[in-house]
């Protein structure tokens, strides 16, 4: 759970969701809309017949009892269910000057889920970390999503570990329908989900966007420090003065990063990085704008 008391929570859900539904609403306009499509059609109207329609779309029905060809009139399905898989395990704990990852990744996820109910779209929720996921069924309105938001400020994980791969599973076994679905995460640790994400992906409509602290990124030069394993509560001493321990990190910050990427490439999934600090509304615009 972020760091909050029940007294609290209600300001801090109130504070999340004046800040995100503003966002959603003013920012987003178009762009959610147009990049996350309805599938199917549904029955518009029907309209006299003209040369170049499709002789398939005739109202035979319509047509007879008229005297003249009229064709039926299709537009696209824009109700959608959208799924936001996210993050609560101890690694997104951390955080410096700009608060924890937890509490980015809650007001990204309330931000798409302001956005999704924008457009009528059913938006449901699955925490994970360890053990059970918590899972609130799709839903619309603006109850629905005040729950989604103190879901994500106050759920306690049962472990502070990351099982992915699990809560992707559970997903795919609850969520026949195909949809589309955020995964909202750091990514720290092995791809074990990495079989997983790509049949996922095969089912559903997929985009990640990964939350980082510019710390986890880059060691400081300051001497000696200890540094612990949030989710198995393993430490060591790092020698942050020795530029060789700075530049072994930096270099397997990098190559996890690389192969992330490429991960997500391979899957068929729509991809975004947001350091945290950094403006993610102009993040979640280029994930927009790659889909439009």
């Amino acid at each position: 759970m972020l760091d909050t008391t029940t007294d609290d929570l209600l300001k801090r859900v109130r504070r999340v969701e004046i800040k995100t539904r503003a966002r959603a609403a003013g920012i987003f306009a178009g762009e959610y809309h147009s990049a996350f499509k309805g599938r199917g059609m549904s029955f518009a109207e029907v309209r006299e017949y003209r040369v170049g329609d499709d002789v398939r779309d005739i109202d035979h029905n319509v047509t007879a009892r008229l005297g003249d060809p009229y064709v039926k009139v299709y537009e696209e399905e824009r109700s959608l269910t959208v799924m936001l898989v996210v993050d609560v395990s101890g690694s997104t704990d951390f955080g410096t000057t700009e608060g924890s990852v937890r509490l980015l990744l809650a007001e990204l996820a309330a931000t798409l889920a302001f956005s999704a109910g924008r457009t009528g779209d059913k938006v449901g929720l699955l925490l994970y970390a360890k053990g059970a996921p918590l899972y609130l069924p799709p839903g619309k309105g603006r109850s629905h999503t005040l729950r989604i938001i103190r879901s994500l400020l106050q759920y306690t994980p049962e472990e502070r570990g990351t099982d992915l791969s699990a809560a992707l599973e559970m997903l795919m076994r609850l969520q026949r329908k195909r949809s589309v679905v955020f995964v909202l995460s750091d990514f720290v640790g092995e791809l074990s989900y990495a079989d997983a994400l790509r049949r996922l992906a095969r089912r559903h409509d997929v985009a990640a966007i990964r939350v980082y602290d510019g710390r986890t990124a880059q060691l400081p030069d300051v001497g000696l420090m200890r540094v612990c394993d949030a989710e198995t509560g393993r430490s060591m001493m790092l020698d942050t003065s020795h530029s060789g321990v700075r530049a072994a990190y930096e270099g397997w910050w990098q190559q996890h990063a690389a192969e992330l990427d490429d991960l997500m490439k391979r899957s068929g999934v729509d991809y975004v990085a947001v350091r945290n600090g950094d403006d993610y509304v102009r993040a979640l615009m280029r994930l927009f704008a790659r889909r439009s």
